[in-house]
């Protein structure tokens, strides 16, 4: 009989020694990425910035902002390959336990209307759309609209 080993997930906070990948990460991601710059302010700045492994290497990160009660999901990522297998979902609850852990009550996010799957993947956790802002992201026509996306928290169990 061969035994299945089953991979260890793990969610850790981010280091400054992960930018290099992190920003490769989402350079391979997006059309319009964000800098390796951006993340560096963010871990400067004392964002909640974390990172998912799968047996000790990087797949994914997530970027909230925190204050007044409320959490901002800035960012998340799973790497292109490693997408399907729910780890996106995975460490959205993690993020969403950060949050709460934080003390904020609601956590709002932004997505593009172009990426339904990251919609959906909301919408399946409870985040409901609140509104749009205009012309919020850079596009190849120019500008995109972001829905804005709100998640009321529950306390913990």
């Amino acid at each position: 009989m061969v035994a299945v080993v089953k991979p260890v997930i793990q969610v850790r906070g981010m280091h400054s020694e992960d930018l290099a990948v992190v920003s490769a990460m989402e350079a391979a991601s997006y059309d319009y990425p964000w800098s390796h710059g951006i993340f560096d302010d963010c871990l400067k700045a004392g964002h909640p910035c974390w990172v998912l492994c799968v047996d000790a290497t990087i797949v994914g990160y997530g970027i909230l902002s925190m204050g007044a009660g409320e959490a901002h999901l800035l960012n998340i990522c799973i790497d292109p390959a490693f997408r399907g297998r729910r780890l996106g979902r995975h460490l959205l609850g993690r993020l969403l336990d950060i949050a709460r852990w934080n003390g904020a009550e609601r956590v709002f996010l932004e997505v593009r209307p172009s990426n339904p799957l990251a919609k959906v993947l909301y919408e399946s956790v409870g985040f409901v759309e609140i509104g749009r802002r205009p012309r919020y992201y850079p596009a190849r026509d120019g500008r995109e609209e972001a829905i804005v996306m709100a998640l009321e928290l529950l306390p913990s169990a």
